[in-house]
């Protein structure tokens, strides 16, 4: 009998092996063609499904049964249903239409039905329990992690007129326009004008935690030749910044955006359970989300979520609400993707964003821009040797930019190219080639950057040429400096400046050593600079982001008389290292020599004494340390990207008595602290402290000048009611706190809250003072201060009382414009000074 039954049990297993058959196709998007990855196909009624493959390609094996359905869903697009033929393999390919439902839609039909709430909540009781296992499913939750990534970013004009390359003018860039692609984005073609790919090898270690990348290639291709490359590919993607769902905070266009499953998730969104499935024997549950607040910075969309008690997610789809507070973005998705690993826990293994921008709401050109990230070969918990994790924390050897196309067609696997990317590189690089193309991109150079290039040489910055003052009246200057295409390893800049008032010349002679061989300009630099220049200046005025002698900045508020002429003869060496820690040492010999009414005075036996000149001689050290520092690299600036971590600075001065003509001895040491605090839908914090002591007896010009200003634009980095020269110390300490709230109340104000107006808020203070040894009315061999035409008393020391001021902003006036409505609280008795006043700004920000 045990015989028997064993052999039916064994021909029962037999036929049921041959009556099961093969079903595999392709599922593509019914509108673009375009395949889907990550679709979920099975069975209807069963726990046998498989995803799509990142071809959008599934096969999947069906027992033979009558009347079987294929079941095909996908997040953002209408289920689907086919009839299984029984019996026999076949080929079933699948179109999905997306959804015609919005994410505003599902809530307005929930609300219909009942007032929505958190409590007893069914999608709100999961969703706490995806918050509850966070820590458990991030990657960091291993000691030790290790994977290949694959990125390719891509940026493309949208809607160029078909007819644009039979345009006479532009026919010679027919080769260009003809590159269109119209199946990415179903109604719209795009001419692809920005392409970069990168290969890596990425190490995480938990204790001590390091986060290490080792490109393994690189290559980057750019219409628009003045930018730099790496400069942009850095700000790009710090625009189309990794996703991480699992972080509280989601980093994208320069904004921090609440992850639908944060910590206070269920305070900002509603959650409706819309779907659920098995694949791969695993249970899903799909859970939409929508904004309470349209105009906040949140997502809508879906996720699934795995019901095997790790609540892990197991994909999700991202997009913005049309009303949200975010500039310049007519429409933004995330899709991600993750599978499950040998040990059950779920792991990113696709991020793919894309972005429209545009000016207008409507499809009337614009950019469209696409990042997607691959991820394979996850390696846990395995140690490695110890100088995998040390060194810069982005390593770059200089072959990875030097493969060739086998490579790439090997580094990409699944994530080939399109026909237009595939023909990007060629393109754009025959199109840089062309003379007609130079010339325009050097006029367009001119006009965004200030200068004009002539290969080993540029002129420039243009908003330098004519400005005007008190002292020299209308200003001309001119100047440029060299190239790469010189030198790569030395650099001259020079400058000539006349004022037809004063009718005296200002110059600058500069010449750099670049010891590593690259533009002393970028990152990390490491050269010595030599310099020689004579120049007129405000004391006290500090600029950002531009040059004194700006057209712009000509314009000042009250008396603007009391000016230096600086003779600089400066020796610098700049060293900065991967880990973004530099320092710089400096030899320098300078001469002030008053100008306007500004005058230096003694008194010397009782009687003035006016002298010309003041003469020191200093040596200097300077410390900086910005970790994880990002830089966006253009030819006048390095502009640092805000981010989450401090940058300390330390100086230390010493001037040296009887040494060329030095007339001193002192030491100053200052130290600066800088730090951003990210608040999440409260906005964000800007904290500055710094503060100084200088050891010594100086005369006035050599004290700390606080720096103040007296146009009307509004300078983060100064005191914007303070007068120049109203205060000095030799020591002080200072704080500057500024907090923008992103739009948080505007947002919540009727009619307001169309205008997607940004909230700012600034409190700055400065305690100081000047030392009873620097005091000329006890020294009366120190320099005066300055006193007006009344003999009244224009520069002053700080007394117990600190300088305060503060201002209240609003920003993102017509997406650019912010203006400030700003307060000085005390020493409102010197002459001049003003109360209240209104400053502005521009800034560019999404």
């Amino acid at each position: 009998m045990k015989y028997i039954l064993s052999i039916c049990f064994v021909s029962f297993l037999l036929s049921a092996n041959a009556q099961s058959f093969i079903i595999k196709g392709t599922v593509s998007d019914a509108t673009s063609n375009q395949p889907l990855s990550n679709v979920s196909v099975s069975v209807l009624g069963s726990s046998n499904g498989v995803n799509t493959d990142e071809n959008g390609r599934y096969q999947l094996a069906v027992p033979n049964k009558p009347t079987q359905q294929l079941s095909v869903t996908s997040i953002g697009y209408k289920s689907l249903l086919r009839k299984i033929a029984a019996g026999k393999d076949q080929v079933i390919n699948i179109k999905l239409s997306a959804e015609g439902k919005t994410m505003n839609e599902v809530s307005v039909l929930s609300a219909k039905k009942e007032k929505y709430k958190n409590k007893d909540n069914p999608a709100v009781e999961l969703i706490r329990k995806v918050i509850q296992n966070k820590d458990h499913n991030r990657p960091e939750s291993y000691d030790y992690i290790e994977y290949k990534q694959y990125e390719k970013l891509q940026f493309s004009i949208i809607n160029l007129s078909p007819d644009i390359s039979n345009k006479k003018l532009l026919h010679q860039y027919k080769f260009l326009f003809d590159n269109r692609d119209t199946t990415t984005l179903p109604g719209k073609s795009l001419l692809p004008v920005f392409l970069s790919e990168k290969l890596s090898r990425n190490y995480y270690r938990k204790s001590p935690e390091i986060h290490k990348t080792v490109v393994e290639g690189s290559k980057i291709q750019n219409i628009i030749n003045f930018v730099d490359n790496e400069g942009i590919n850095t700000y790009l993607n710090r625009m189309y910044a990794q996703v991480d769902i699992y972080s509280n905070n989601i980093f994208l266009m320069t904004n921090q955006f609440l992850s639908p499953i944060a910590d206070a998730a269920p305070t900002f969104y509603k959650f409706f359970i819309t779907d659920t499935l098995v694949v791969n024997n695993t249970k899903l549950v799909g859970l939409s989300f929508t904004p309470r607040n349209g105009n906040d910075m949140l997502f809508e969309g879906e996720i699934y979520v795995t019901l095997d008690g790790n609540y892990a997610v197991e994909k999700a789809r991202l997009s913005i609400n049309k009303n949200i507070n975010l500039n310049w973005v007519r429409g933004m998705k995330v899709d991600l993707s993750y599978e499950s690993s040998a040990d059950g826990r779920y792991h990113l293994s696709r991020s793919y964003m894309a972005a429209d921008f545009g000016i207008t709401k409507k499809g009337l050109g614009g950019i469209f821009g696409e990042r997607t990230l691959t991820f394979k070969n996850y390696v846990f918990n395995k140690t490695e040797p110890e100088n995998v994790y040390t060194g810069p924390e982005i390593e770059m050897p200089a072959v990875a930019q030097q493969h060739d196309p086998q490579f790439w067609a090997a580094s990409r696997g699944k994530d080939t190219l399109t026909r237009a990317e595939a023909h990007t590189y060629k393109n754009i690089d025959s199109l840089q080639k062309m003379p007609a193309y130079r010339r325009t991109m050097d006029v367009i150079d001119l006009l965004t950057v200030g200068f004009k290039t002539f290969d080993k040489f540029e002129v420039g910055p243009i908003n330098t040429f004519a400005s005007f003052n008190a002292v020299e009246g209308f200003r001309t200057r001119l100047g440029g400096r060299t190239t790469t295409g010189f030198s790569t390893r030395y650099y001259f800049e020079s400058y000539g400046a006349y004022g037809f008032r004063d009718k005296q010349f200002k110059y600058l002679f500069a010449g750099s050593y670049a010891f590593n061989n690259k533009s002393i300009y970028t990152f990390p630099q490491h050269y010595l600079r030599a310099s020689v220049q004579r120049e007129i200046k405000i004391p006290g005025a500090e600029v950002a982001f531009s040059q004194q002698d700006n057209l712009f900045l000509s314009f000042k508020r009250g008396e603007d008389n009391k000016y230096l002429y600086n003779n600089y003869y400066k020796l610098d060496y700049v060293s900065e290292f991967e880990n973004h820690f530099s320092y710089n040492l400096q030899f320098k010999n300078w001469r002030q020599e008053p100008a306007g009414s500004l005058y230096f005075v003694n008194q010397v036996n009782g009687l003035p004494n006016y002298l010309s000149s003041v003469t020191t001689t200093e040596l200097a050290v300077g410390f900086r340390y910005a970790p994880h520092e990002r830089l966006i690299q253009g030819k006048l600036y390095r502009i640092p990207i805000p981010s989450k971590y401090p940058v300390i600075s330390l100086d230390y001065k010493q001037g040296v008595k009887g040494l060329f003509n030095g007339e001193y001895n002192y030491q100053n040491l200052h130290l600066r602290v800088d730090k951003r605090f990210y608040l999440s839908q409260l906005g964000y914090t800007d904290v500055s402290f710094e503060g100084a002591y200088l050891f010594g007896q100086v005369p006035f010009p050599l004290l700390t000048i606080h720096r103040a200003n007296q146009t009307f634009a509004y300078e983060p980095d100064s005191y914007n009611l303070m007068n120049f020269l109203e205060f000095v110390s030799d020591h002080y300490a200072g704080l500057n706190v500024e907090h923008c709230f992103n739009g948080f109340f505007f947002n919540k104000i009727p009619l307001v809250k169309k205008l997607k107006w940004r909230e700012y808020i600034t409190f700055k203070t400065l305690y100081g003072g000047v030392r009873d040894e620097n005091n000329p009315d006890i020294h009366p061999n120190l320099l005066q201060y300055p006193v007006n035409a009344q003999h009244i008393p224009e520069t002053y020391t700080l007394g117990k009382t600190p300088y305060t001021e503060g201002s209240v902003g609003i920003g993102n006036i017509f997406k650019v414009l912010r203006l400030d409505l700003v307060e000085r609280f005390n020493y409102l008795d010197h002459p001049n000074a003003t109360h209240f006043g209104v400053r502005t700004s521009a800034l560019f920000d999404f």
